[in-house]
């Protein structure tokens, strides 16, 4: 079973403080006014209740936050996949043996809808993973469906095998691009291509780099760039990369990393990869530690740099790129408990800014989406085992 499967299933099974393992998209269990649905016991505040303090050099970003109303579940569903399709943001999850759960979000008049459920899985044994297309939603893993909003339909899609959230996913235009993924303890070097056109997954010429987990990677708009990761096997950590240009279907090694890291989320801002989060240190030792600063890869130079030192490093948040900013909410510090508000990062500036504090308890793993004009959040886990259905709206100042 899957790091993320396995969190959630076993907590909802033994109904015990969960110990933080893998990385997870997003999935669990709540009531829709945020409130934890369990609290751990302990003689000393919860880390679900705790928040870390606020430098006081943070500068501070405008914008507004807005609750969402009540989402049409009260329990969080497994393996959370969410995409915006324009107008709508879309989530959906699994159901072992059963039907999916799908709902959406329309931020226009406020609303929710609850949508076409979408297959049932038959195991757990993988993750979903989620692309929009520009008419459609893809989910990958253990749903393997096509889901068509304007139609409410769901239509099964070729089986991608074992892909999970240590898979850098990319969406061309043309073809989904997944590489590494893999369940467990697993490493992997293999890649595919899947044609929605033809309902059909082709396997990626070799990649220049060595088996691995956990990499970052973005889409260029030219090429899908991969760097970093690590495997169990002797907790090796790499700082090395590449790039696959699917018109040629070719990879070219590219510059390395200045220092290897794991477990890190990247964004394409237009002219550079954003390399954020992530840890520092060989897999899963005593030697792991959050990254305070991201990396920038310009694929014109083939230059790595450093970005400026969050005021939080964190892991397990949500990050999208607006056209201006990357937005970072949610997840954890190295202490396990939530940071007191998100940040913004603008390259034009080169500044890390505080954002507002959210109308929400602190979370990691939330669904989030750019629309254009918001970012939206919903949903989450902490790392005591609380989950939750609540969400709410960004809006930053123009």
């Amino acid at each position: 079973m899957s790091g993320k499967l396995a969190r959630m299933f076993c907590a909802a099974a033994a109904g015990i403080t969960l110990a933080a393992s893998g990385l997870v998209s997003a999935g669990a269990a709540l009531t829709g006014t945020g409130q934890p649905a369990t609290v751990a016991r302990a003689a000393t505040v919860p880390s679900a209740r705790r928040v870390a303090p606020v430098p006081v050099d943070t500068p501070a970003a405008a914008g507004t936050w807005k609750l969402l109303p009540a989402a049409p579940v009260t329990t969080l569903p497994a393996g959370m996949v969410s995409v915006w399709t324009g107008h709508e943001m879309i989530i959906h999850g699994i159901g072992l043996g059963k039907p999916g759960v799908t709902f959406g979000y329309r931020p226009a008049d406020g609303t929710w809808a609850t949508l076409r459920p979408g297959p049932q899985s038959l195991t757990l044994e993988a993750d979903d993973v989620a692309v929009w297309t520009g008419s459609r939603m893809l989910v990958m893993g253990l749903t393997n469906g096509s889901y068509d909003p304007a139609a409410n339909t769901w239509r099964p899609i070729a089986p991608l095998l074992l892909p999970d959230e240590t898979a850098v996913l990319a969406w061309t235009g043309r073809q989904v691009l997944d590489w590494g993924g893999v369940c467990c303890s697993s490493s992997s070097s293999d890649g595919a291509a899947y044609d929605p056109r033809t309902n059909t997954w082709q396997k990626l010429p070799a990649a220049p780099l060595a088996p691995r987990r956990s990499a970052a990677g973005a889409w260029t708009g030219r090429e899908l760039i991969v760097a970093g990761g690590f495997t169990f096997d002797r907790n090796r950590l790499f700082r090395n990369a590449a790039a696959y240009n699917p018109a040629t279907r070719k990879w070219r090694t590219i510059a390395p990393m200045p220092l290897g890291r794991w477990g890190a989320t990247a964004v394409w801002d237009g002219k550079e990869v954003l390399v954020i989060g992530g840890y520092i240190g060989g897999g899963v030792t005593a030697r792991n530690r959050l990254a305070v600063r991201g990396l920038a890869y310009n694929p014109a130079t083939n230059h790595w740099r450093w970005l400026p030192k969050m005021a939080y490093p964190r892991s397990g948040f949500a990050a999208v790129w607006t056209g201006r900013q990357v937005l970072v909410w949610g997840g954890l510090t190295a202490a396990k408990i939530p940071p007191p508000h998100g940040e913004a990062y603008t390259p034009a500036t080169g500044q890390w800014t505080a954002m507002p504090a959210a109308p929400l308890r602190g979370r990691e793993y939330p669904a989030a989406v750019w629309t254009g004009r918001q970012l939206i959040v919903w949903g989450g886990s902490s790392y005591t085992g609380t989950t939750y259905t609540d969400g709410a709206a960004y809006t930053p100042a123009r």
